[in-house]
Protein backbone atom coordinates (compact mmCIF):
# COMPACT_ATOMS: atom_id res chain seq x y z
CA UNK A 1 0.00 0.00 0.00
CA UNK A 2 1.40 3.36 -0.96
CA UNK A 3 1.58 6.27 1.05
CA UNK A 4 -1.33 8.33 0.05
CA UNK A 5 -3.33 5.40 0.59
CA UNK A 6 -2.17 5.06 3.74
CA UNK A 7 -2.59 8.43 4.56
CA UNK A 8 -6.76 7.94 3.48
CA UNK A 9 -6.78 4.94 5.84
CA UNK A 10 -5.59 7.05 8.71
CA UNK A 11 -7.93 9.41 7.82
CA UNK A 12 -10.44 6.38 8.14
CA UNK A 13 -9.80 4.96 11.49
CA UNK A 14 -9.62 8.88 12.97
CA UNK A 15 -13.28 8.78 11.49
CA UNK A 16 -14.78 6.79 14.63
CA UNK A 17 -12.49 8.61 17.20
CA UNK A 18 -14.06 11.76 16.67
CA UNK A 19 -17.33 10.34 16.60
CA UNK A 20 -16.62 8.83 20.13
CA UNK A 21 -15.07 12.31 21.32
CA UNK A 22 -17.23 14.07 20.30
CA UNK A 23 -20.01 11.58 22.74
CA UNK A 24 -17.91 11.23 25.77
CA UNK A 25 -19.48 14.41 28.18
CA UNK A 26 -22.58 12.66 26.97
CA UNK A 27 -21.74 9.14 28.28
CA UNK A 28 -19.35 10.25 31.00
CA UNK A 29 -20.18 13.62 32.54
CA UNK A 30 -19.52 17.04 31.83
CA UNK A 31 -15.60 17.24 33.35
CA UNK A 32 -14.89 15.38 30.02
CA UNK A 33 -15.81 18.25 28.01
CA UNK A 34 -12.59 19.95 27.45
CA UNK A 35 -10.86 16.20 26.58
CA UNK A 36 -13.71 15.81 24.21
CA UNK A 37 -12.87 18.86 22.57
CA UNK A 38 -9.27 18.75 22.41
CA UNK A 39 -9.41 15.63 20.86
CA UNK A 40 -11.83 16.26 18.28
CA UNK A 41 -10.00 19.17 17.13
CA UNK A 42 -6.76 17.09 16.58
CA UNK A 43 -9.02 14.42 15.01
CA UNK A 44 -10.37 16.70 12.67
CA UNK A 45 -7.40 18.79 11.80
CA UNK A 46 -4.97 15.75 11.49
CA UNK A 47 -7.95 13.94 9.21
CA UNK A 48 -8.27 17.14 6.96
CA UNK A 49 -4.47 17.59 6.59
CA UNK A 50 -3.74 14.15 5.51
CA UNK A 51 -7.00 14.38 2.94
CA UNK A 52 -4.91 17.43 1.88
CA UNK A 53 -1.48 15.85 1.88
CA UNK A 54 -2.40 12.18 0.05
CA UNK A 55 -4.03 13.86 -2.87
CA UNK A 56 -1.31 16.02 -3.95
CA UNK A 57 1.48 13.06 -3.16
CA UNK A 58 -0.72 10.78 -5.29
CA UNK A 59 -1.00 13.28 -8.66
CA UNK A 60 3.03 14.87 -7.86
CA UNK A 61 4.47 11.32 -8.03
CA UNK A 62 1.78 9.55 -10.04
CA UNK A 63 0.67 7.07 -6.87
CA UNK A 64 -2.82 6.91 -7.96
CA UNK A 65 -4.21 3.44 -7.73
CA UNK A 66 -7.81 2.01 -8.37
CA UNK A 67 -7.52 0.76 -4.47
CA UNK A 68 -7.12 4.94 -3.67
CA UNK A 69 -9.43 6.23 -6.17
CA UNK A 70 -12.39 4.24 -4.38
CA UNK A 71 -11.09 4.44 -0.99
CA UNK A 72 -10.65 8.39 -0.81
CA UNK A 73 -14.25 9.33 -1.85
CA UNK A 74 -15.12 6.82 0.45
CA UNK A 75 -13.02 8.06 3.44
CA UNK A 76 -14.50 11.48 2.54
CA UNK A 77 -18.16 10.81 2.80
CA UNK A 78 -17.52 8.57 5.47
CA UNK A 79 -15.50 12.26 7.20
CA UNK A 80 -18.15 14.48 6.39
CA UNK A 81 -21.34 12.65 6.86
CA UNK A 82 -19.85 12.05 10.89
CA UNK A 83 -18.62 15.37 11.43
CA UNK A 84 -22.52 16.30 10.61
CA UNK A 85 -24.07 14.39 12.69
CA UNK A 86 -21.80 15.36 15.36
CA UNK A 87 -23.03 19.12 14.19
CA UNK A 88 -26.50 18.02 13.75
CA UNK A 89 -26.77 16.53 17.61
CA UNK A 90 -24.87 19.92 18.73
CA UNK A 91 -28.08 21.42 17.59
CA UNK A 92 -25.66 23.77 15.20
CA UNK A 93 -26.39 21.91 11.96
CA UNK A 94 -30.26 21.47 10.70
CA UNK A 95 -31.77 18.21 10.06
CA UNK A 96 -33.07 19.16 6.91
CA UNK A 97 -29.59 20.03 5.81
CA UNK A 98 -28.67 16.63 6.65
CA UNK A 99 -30.80 14.60 5.26
CA UNK A 100 -30.21 16.19 2.05
CA UNK A 101 -26.10 16.06 1.99
CA UNK A 102 -26.61 12.41 3.06
CA UNK A 103 -29.07 11.03 0.40
CA UNK A 104 -26.68 13.14 -2.09
CA UNK A 105 -23.72 11.20 -0.54
CA UNK A 106 -24.60 7.88 -0.96
CA UNK A 107 -26.19 8.50 -4.44
CA UNK A 108 -23.01 10.10 -6.15
CA UNK A 109 -21.27 6.65 -4.68
CA UNK A 110 -23.61 4.66 -6.38
CA UNK A 111 -23.30 6.55 -9.29
CA UNK A 112 -19.11 6.59 -9.43
CA UNK A 113 -19.15 2.68 -8.90
CA UNK A 114 -21.71 2.43 -11.85
CA UNK A 115 -19.55 5.02 -14.08
CA UNK A 116 -16.11 3.09 -12.50
CA UNK A 117 -18.14 -0.44 -14.30
CA UNK A 118 -18.39 1.13 -17.76
CA UNK A 119 -14.51 2.81 -17.49
CA UNK A 120 -15.27 6.07 -17.34
CA UNK A 121 -15.03 8.98 -14.67
CA UNK A 122 -17.53 11.33 -13.01
CA UNK A 123 -17.32 14.73 -15.07
CA UNK A 124 -16.22 17.53 -12.92
CA UNK A 125 -19.08 20.63 -12.53
CA UNK A 126 -18.67 24.08 -10.44
CA UNK A 127 -21.41 22.72 -7.82
CA UNK A 128 -19.30 19.98 -7.12
CA UNK A 129 -16.27 22.24 -6.56
CA UNK A 130 -18.27 24.72 -4.33
CA UNK A 131 -20.04 21.59 -1.94
CA UNK A 132 -16.61 20.89 -1.50
CA UNK A 133 -15.55 24.13 -0.13
CA UNK A 134 -18.53 24.87 1.62
CA UNK A 135 -18.05 21.43 3.37
CA UNK A 136 -15.05 22.29 4.53
CA UNK A 137 -16.33 25.79 5.76
CA UNK A 138 -19.06 24.79 7.56
CA UNK A 139 -16.69 22.08 9.55
CA UNK A 140 -14.56 24.53 10.37
CA UNK A 141 -16.95 27.19 11.17
CA UNK A 142 -18.60 24.44 13.69
CA UNK A 143 -15.32 23.03 14.94
CA UNK A 144 -14.61 26.86 16.29
CA UNK A 145 -17.77 27.42 17.38
CA UNK A 146 -17.35 24.00 19.79
CA UNK A 147 -14.02 24.95 20.47
CA UNK A 148 -15.33 28.80 21.76
CA UNK A 149 -18.04 27.17 23.63
CA UNK A 150 -15.71 24.66 25.63
CA UNK A 151 -13.45 27.77 26.52
CA UNK A 152 -15.07 30.78 26.83
CA UNK A 153 -18.21 32.53 27.40
CA UNK A 154 -19.85 32.90 23.58
CA UNK A 155 -23.44 33.88 25.05
CA UNK A 156 -23.25 37.20 23.29
CA UNK A 157 -23.18 36.46 20.09
CA UNK A 158 -23.93 32.83 20.06
CA UNK A 159 -27.29 33.87 18.34
CA UNK A 160 -25.41 35.48 15.49
CA UNK A 161 -22.52 32.65 14.86
CA UNK A 162 -25.59 30.16 14.93
CA UNK A 163 -27.51 32.42 12.18
CA UNK A 164 -24.23 32.44 10.11
CA UNK A 165 -23.92 28.07 10.74
CA UNK A 166 -27.12 27.78 9.70
CA UNK A 167 -27.00 30.07 6.64
CA UNK A 168 -23.61 27.91 5.61
CA UNK A 169 -25.02 24.73 6.01
CA UNK A 170 -28.05 25.40 3.72
CA UNK A 171 -25.75 27.14 1.31
CA UNK A 172 -23.90 23.51 1.55
CA UNK A 173 -27.07 21.26 0.72
CA UNK A 174 -28.17 23.95 -2.01
CA UNK A 175 -24.51 23.03 -3.60
CA UNK A 176 -25.25 19.31 -2.59
CA UNK A 177 -28.27 18.74 -4.08
CA UNK A 178 -27.24 20.95 -7.15
CA UNK A 179 -23.91 19.33 -8.10
CA UNK A 180 -25.98 15.96 -8.05
CA UNK A 181 -28.57 17.15 -10.60
CA UNK A 182 -25.81 18.56 -12.43
CA UNK A 183 -23.86 15.24 -12.34
CA UNK A 184 -26.74 13.07 -13.01
CA UNK A 185 -28.44 15.38 -16.40
CA UNK A 186 -24.36 15.20 -17.65
CA UNK A 187 -24.30 11.44 -17.53
CA UNK A 188 -28.24 10.95 -18.90
CA UNK A 189 -27.26 13.43 -21.48
CA UNK A 190 -23.99 11.92 -22.62
CA UNK A 191 -24.97 7.99 -22.02
CA UNK A 192 -22.30 7.11 -20.15
CA UNK A 193 -24.40 4.09 -18.66
CA UNK A 194 -26.36 3.17 -22.02
CA UNK A 195 -24.19 -0.06 -21.92
CA UNK A 196 -24.88 -1.69 -18.70
CA UNK A 197 -26.84 -4.39 -18.91
CA UNK A 198 -30.38 -4.40 -16.71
Amino acid sequence: MNTPNKLTVLRLCLVPVFFLSYYLPSWFGPSLNVLSTVLMLICYVTAELSDLIDGKIARKYNLVTDLGKVMDPFADTLSHLTFFVCFMDKGIMPAWCFIIIMWREFAILFLRMLMMKVGKAMPANIWGKSKTCLYAATSILSIVYIVLGTFMDISAFDAVYQSILYIAFALSALASLMSFITYLSSIFKSRALSGLTR
